[in-house]
């Protein structure tokens, strides 16, 4: 007789597969009751015996774990953003652009849909499932395993592969069929109907009852394995390996040899997406070559090697009602049209930016126009055109303001910049909280316990007039305002206690000195090594820092000059924040290759790609994008590109191998 043991381990194997013939290959070889019986035994065995509970059984996809606070989980790998193209010639320079830097002109692509949900990278150890975490910023994200688990396409164990550890990440998506079901529902049961399958995905991946969550019939397409030792050297093999442990692969992916295949592409599915259940709003294109992508790496944004096309924005007609002006933290000053509320890509739109003076006065506004609104990138409404036919004679154009809207001080504008801005940095309400709000997000000082809302609370009641004072605040101050418990008030000064920890480049981007962003503020810890050294640095001695152009210079020594930001620095190393670099990141650096610049290309044995890069920096040097006149020395690895050697050797530009590389900086 067969063991307990034995037949759940035999119920679960079977019910995993056919999960996967069902949801992901729409093959089923049972019937639906039939798996329901099988189901019910499983759970029913399960009950009867808790000691052999698994979190990846196929009995976990009803949910009904309750998530009142999701956890905030740091990438393993950095979930970075698309740079979009709108036209045939965006596409040929990114081309360009990348024949440039890998040498060669012998590039294929893959073709892909880009399917509008909500991203979602999942983490797979020993062939179970361990952790799905939402995007976020790229950075971090919510873990969302409880409610992802429910998704019936998302497999929870994987058959034997020689890739047992990885990341997979693709699009948590709501079918149509499926959204309009769930709509017709809400409305039968008097409620307000859900607005687009994209936000209604998103959103149901942060309901706190994945029980819920489990009545959704959301659906998850795969588009990327990452991962040490992939099985194999293109993004499309990849995938379709992907296919064969159970994870559901768009068949749409298609890998072409040129660009005008890519274009062909491009126009085919123009059409024919209409016809997918699901929603998708362009096609993205990615190198195929796996060595390449490497090769190629990131911008501080995007992958170099891929590129979102989109398919032109929906455009609708409606009336400006009013213009606002809302003051950033800078002071920089952007007017927001009010419009008579319209439905746009599914949501119903109220506001859209204007940009900036230059903007309006191009669109020549008028009070009560009828405007033409689209979606920038399928995100931000904007304001395209005018409908000037239906212009009344006696409406009003639009003047943009000439005082500040929050403090009335007289704004300016210096010569060859597109916006207003208000001088009264310190005097000026948005201004103020906008810093602060600024220092405690999660890329600057990542403050726990302390938001937005609590910000403006916290300078409304007169605690706070600037970021220092928040290491100043008690306790026994903050549980007397609303919405405000004792456990609430304990976070944040626990928060901020934890925030004097992070390191001095994530410190000094939470200063917000202007045009200092994460890249700069690395740039100037990494040469000047404190806050002191930057503070006393002439224009002259910034500007040879590497990416340190003249404006940047200029607002550090504005910043530097100025007896408030000094008082203010004073007042944070008295709190004890991190205004230097450690000791042990200075070990960690040496001068070895002081103005030296180096190309990177190939496959190493040793190390990555990027972590080759970081040791070039680590020790003075400089990573080069392309080879020119300027490269000092080529590192070469596996598969170099031939047109990239052959450069190299005619501007007698020596090619070194790994191991010479380790010499120099061991010496």
């Amino acid at each position: 007789m067969e063991s307990v043991l034995y037949q759940i381990i035999k119920l679960r194997d079977e019910l995993h597969q056919h999960n996967n013939y069902y949801y992901v290959l729409d093959k089923p070889i049972i019937s639906d009751y039939e798996f329901d019986q099988k189901l019910k035994k499983l759970q029913d065995l399960e009950d009867l015996y808790p000691q052999y509970f698994d979190e990846n059984s196929p009995t976990q996809r009803v949910g009904g774990q309750i998530t009142k606070n999701f956890e905030t989980i740091t990438h393993q790998n950095r979930m970075y953003s698309l740079d979009n193209s709108y036209s045939k010639e965006d596409l040929l320079e990114w081309e360009k652009r990348n024949i440039r830097l890998l040498g060669t002109d012998k590039i294929n692509y893959t073709c892909e849909l880009k399917f509008d949900g909500a991203s979602i990278n999942l983490t797979y150890e020993n062939n179970l499932l361990k952790k799905a975490v939402t995007r976020g910023d790229g950075f971090q994200g919510d873990n969302v395993t409880a409610n992802v688990k429910t998704i019936k396409s998302i497999p929870l164990k994987l058959p034997n592969s020689q890739l047992s550890s990885f990341e997979i990440r693709g699009e948590i998506i709501l079918p149509i069929d499926g959204f309009n079901k769930m709509n017709q529902d809400r409305v039968e049961a008097g409620e307000d109907p859900y607005m687009n399958p994209r936000n209604t995905a998103s959103g149901s991946l942060k309901l706190q009852d994945s029980a819920e969550v489990a009545k959704r019939p959301l659906d998850c397409l795969l588009y990327q394995i990452i991962g040490n030792n992939l099985p194999f050297k293109t993004h499309f093999e990849n995938l379709q390996f992907a296919k064969t442990l159970g994870f559901k692969i768009p068949d749409s992916i298609k890998v072409v040899n040129n660009l005008d295949e890519v274009l062909h592409f491009i126009d085919e599915w123009d059409q024919k997406r209409f016809e997918l259940p699901y929603e998708t709003d362009g096609v993205v294109v990615k190198i195929n070559s796996v060595d390449y992508q490497e090769e190629l790496g990131y911008t501080a944004k995007s992958p170099r090697w891929a590129i979102a096309y989109k398919y032109k924005t929906e455009q609708v007609l409606t009336k400006l009602l009013s213009v606002d002006y809302q003051v950033g933290r800078t002071g920089a000053i952007t007017p927001v049209a009010n419009l008579e509320p319209v439905e746009l890509g599914g949501t119903i739109v109220k506001r859209a930016s204007l940009h900036n003076s230059d903007q309006i006065e191009k669109l020549g506004l008028h009070i009560n126009d009828e405007v033409y609104v689209e979606k920038g990138g399928e995100i931000i409404p904007k304001i395209v055109g005018v409908n000037e036919l239906k212009r009344n004679n006696e409406s009003q154009i639009v003047q943009y303001i000439t005082h500040c809207p929050e403090c009335h001080t007289k704004l300016k504008r210096t010569e060859g910049d597109a916006k207003h801005y208000c001088p009264n940095e310190y005097g000026c309400p948005p201004q103020i909280t906008g810093r602060i709000i600024h220092f405690i997000s999660r890329k600057a000082m990542n403050v726990d316990g302390l938001g937005a809302e609590t910000v403006e609370l916290l300078f409304k009641h007169k605690l706070i007039y600037d970021y220092a004072d928040l290491y100043a605040l008690k306790v026994e101050q903050l549980i007397p305002l609303e919405r405000m418990a004792e456990k609430s008030a304990q976070n944040i000064i626990d928060g901020l206690v934890k925030s004097k920890e992070i390191p001095f480049e994530k410190v000094l981007f939470a200063i917000g000195i202007r045009f200092v962003g994460e890249t700069v503020a690395k740039k100037l810890a990494k040469h000047f090594k404190s806050i002191d050294n930057i503070l006393k640095a002439s224009y002259e001695e910034l500007i040879t820092v590497d990416e340190i152009g003249g404006s940047i210079a200029q607002s550090i020594v504005d910043f530097s000059n100025n007896l408030i930001n000094q008082h203010l620095i004073s007042r944070l190393k008295s709190y004890g924040l991190q205004l230097e670099i450690s000791i042990d990141e200075s070990i960690k650096t040496s001068e070895k290759l002081k103005n030296l610049i180096f190309v990177v290309s190939g496959v190493f044995e040793k190390i990555s790609r990027e972590e080759l890069k970081l040791l070039i920096e680590q020790n003075g040097g400089k990573v080069g994008s392309s080879i020119s006149a300027k490269t000092n020395y080529v590192v070469a690895g596996d598969n170099m590109g031939p047109s990239k050697r052959s450069k190299a050797e005619d501007l007698k530009i020596p090619i070194i191998s790994e191991n010479v590389f380790y010499e120099m900086i061991e010496e």
